[in-house]
């Protein structure tokens, strides 16, 4: 089983700024305000200078389920932060006049946990009903502890998380990503960013819910202007 594709709790770009990044965060730590602004800033303040960075809003769970298939989203450009507002008022107003969210016809899920079976199948692997539906037994298969750790995240920024930091290695078809999940007062949001290669985007990651603290957190840094 290929387990040596993701891996949390692995040290990460913030391990290079703050001695213990994981109690860097806790409600107990007197400059833990201070520590959240230069981690923002850290995890995505070159990527919005070089116009690298976007923002993936999730929905579609709700009242605790986790069917891949009910997950939507909708991604976004992010320069400044006045993007990030454009992006809070389209799913205000979504809410308001009750029309569907925003989402975007590539899934998160589905379609890369159906070509990961597909090639696992033509390899010659059987991969029975149990293995497909159930998240914990995609590692089974290449590239399903990938979509496994993802799975995780996206649960865990939808309904919450007691850790307020979490740092996590994964192997994407784009190369290593390290992830950086918060989960603190100000917001739940999560940062994606290449480990590798510096062409690809850095993707913040939140669930629409979140989208109004997470604005109101950056305005307070100043992050993006």
């Amino acid at each position: 089983m290929p387990f040596n594709e993701a891996k949390e709790h692995a040290p990460g770009r913030l391990h290079t700024v703050f001695v213990a990044p994981y109690t860097a965060f806790d409600n107990s730590v007197t400059e833990r305000q201070l520590h959240l602004n230069v981690a923002i800033e850290a995890l995505i303040g070159q990527a919005m200078a070089d116009n690298q960075l976007t923002v993936d809003v999730i929905h579609g769970w709700e009242n605790g389920e986790c069917d891949p298939g009910g997950l939507q989203h909708s991604c976004h450009r992010f320069t400044s932060l006045e993007d990030l507002r454009q992006v809070a008022g389209r799913y205000r107003t979504a809410v308001e006049t009750q029309e569907p969210l925003p989402r975007d016809t590539a899934t998160l899920i589905v379609e890369p946990l159906a070509e990961a079976i597909a090639s696992a199948e033509a390899n010659g692997q059987t991969i029975g009903d149990e293995t497909r539906t159930i998240p914990a037994r995609w590692p089974a298969f290449t590239n399903g502890l990938t979509l496994y750790t993802y799975f995780k995240m996206y649960h865990r920024l939808t309904y919450g998380e007691d850790d307020p930091y979490r740092s996590i290695r994964c192997e994407t078809a784009d190369g290593l990503r390290e992830i950086h999940e918060f989960h603190v007062e100000e917001g739940r949001f999560a940062v994606i960013l290449p480990a590798e290669d510096a062409t690809l985007d850095t993707i913040l990651t939140l669930h629409e819910s979140q989208l109004e603290p997470v604005l109101q957190l950056f305005e307070k840094f100043q992050i993006g202007g």
